[in-house]
């Protein structure tokens, strides 16, 4: 605070200061829509997160910090409602190093224990709930990235030895080779024709916290490559990524319908398949009007999607809904009609069935 007070006197005449008294009754409103415009900018960006040192000492938390694996970190976030984000594979391994509380002014994050993979952004914020309707607070936010530095372990690991990434022409695409340590000098090769990657005056870019980000892809870039890096040692060489260029649909889902039965006869078990055949980063939204929506028939709905490989290179992606009649009656004759949605639109199809 004391910093952005004095920033915003920075652009100030070194004498306006002594004239201000002088000039009481025309001269303070200026400078006071200043300090309420400096107020209402730093409100914007107030970081509500603070790491404990030793011995209960609190300090504001930098945008990055470095630890040395192995230590522990206990992190608050002031309020009564936080909600916190930390690297993803923490809930998915269920890590008990991991603990978070809630108390009545401030939430507390302590991970113990820490290691190379706990590298990443941790950042909290604050909800605003009406009822059971909650938004994130965006002036009541803080964030940090924390590597966790460890010589043995210059990328952050993984879970797999092998990794697809999609180019996509209409947005960047990014190698998550990340590092533990920031000062890490890291390159990118590709394994056929072996050589390294030229990335100086490119499109490609390297940044610490995400990786090689390929600004504007090309089928060019396509082929299996992996990063080395090296720091005060000998050099490591990252995971293999296999990168596949995909051309995106410019328009809706590519969408089909089909029904066990046309005529189906009573008590039938009768299941409707909406099924998009797209690209394989693209998701899709679908939703159903049946015959018995109004009046609150039961109908089962089931979502899945997954990838196939159609050779050279290509995959596609195949994204289903299933609705599910249990028990056939006279109210579930009729239209059957699906929505398919993705970014670029959505398309609609529909099929009928009758009874026996």
């Amino acid at each position: 605070v004391v910093g952005q007070s004095a920033k915003s006197k920075r652009p100030k005449e070194p004498g306006e200061n002594k004239i201000k008294p002088v000039n009481k009754k025309v001269k303070p409103k200026t400078p006071k829509m200043k300090e309420r415009e400096s107020v209402d900018s730093s409100l914007k960006s107030q970081s509500i997160l603070t790491q404990v040192m030793d011995k209960g000492h609190f300090q504001k938390i930098a945008a990055t910090l470095s630890l040395a694996a192995g230590q522990s970190i206990e992190l608050r976030c002031k309020g009564s409602n936080v909600t916190w984000n930390y690297p993803s594979y923490l809930d998915t391994f269920k890590d008990s190093r991991l603990s978070i509380k809630q108390l009545d002014r401030y939430s507390q994050l302590i991970l113990a224990n820490s290691t190379a993979a706990d590298t990443g952004e941790y950042s909290c914020w604050l909800q605003l709930c009406n009822g059971n309707k909650c938004r994130k607070d965006e002036t009541k936010t803080g964030s940090t990235y924390i590597f966790f530095t460890d010589k043995e372990e210059l990328f952050v690991p993984t879970p797999s030895y092998f990794e697809i990434v999609y180019l996509n022409p209409d947005k960047p695409a990014v190698i998550p080779c990340r590092v533990t340590t920031p000062s890490a000098k890291v390159t990118l090769h590709r394994e056929f024709p072996a050589e390294e990657i030229e990335t100086y005056g490119t499109d490609i870019i390297y940044d610490a916290k995400k990786g090689f980000v390929f600004q504007h892809p090309t089928s060019e870039h396509k082929g299996i490559v992996y990063c080395k890096a090296e720091s005060q040692g000998a050099p490591q060489i990252s995971i293999k990524y296999h990168l596949l260029y995909v051309e995106v649909p410019k328009g809706p889902p590519s969408t089909s319908i089909a029904v066990s039965s046309s005529r189906a006869g009573v008590s039938d078990r009768v299941h409707v398949v909406c099924t998009v055949l797209g690209e394989p980063d693209v998701d899709v939204n679908f939703r159903w009007q049946y015959p018995g929506q109004e009046s609150g028939r039961p109908v089962v709905i089931q979502n899945f999607w997954r990838l196939i490989n159609r050779g050279i290179g290509h995959t596609t992606r195949i994204s289903k809904s299933v609705l599910l009649v249990e028990d056939f009656e006279d109210i579930d004759v009729g239209n059957y009609v699906c929505i398919a949605r993705n970014l670029q639109g959505e398309t609609t199809v529909a099929t009928k069935v009758e009874l026996k």
